[in-house]
């Protein structure tokens, strides 16, 4: 199973970016998906989460109201719309799995595939 993920780069605070992963190894179409970020010196958090389906969302407080989380199952990818970005959300963006199953989860633990990640960073 691998993950790609893609779409980081600089950007100006209050300014977007979108970001895709892209799932090879395994049909993803059960299975929840999440994002979580790591700044430097700090622990892996959650950023977003999408059910299976694609009916449920979860966002950190952090980023409620600010980023979009979204799949294609038919193209086993999921996605990360950030808006209004903060140079605090300056971090390694990573795709994750949940293959596990149970309720969507917002910890590290409840995802046990991982993507390499992909950098943000929200500067002038």
């Amino acid at each position: 199973v691998q993950l790609q993920a893609s779409g980081g780069g600089l950007v100006q605070p209050g300014g977007s970016l979108s970001l895709s992963c892209a799932i090879t190894g395994l049909p993803v179409s059960g299975y929840a998906l999440g994002w979580f970020r790591q700044a430097p010196d700090k622990e892996r958090e959650f950023v977003a989460a999408i059910s299976w389906d694609g009916l449920y969302t979860y966002y950190s407080d952090t980023v409620k109201g600010r980023f979009t989380v979204s799949r294609d199952n038919g193209k086993n990818m999921q996605f990360l719309e950030m808006n209004t970005l903060k140079p605090e959300d300056t971090a390694v963006y990573y795709c994750a799995v949940d293959s596990l199953g149970g309720p969507v989860g917002q910890k590290v633990e409840h995802y046990d595939y991982w993507g390499q990640g992909t950098q943000v960073t929200v500067s002038s």
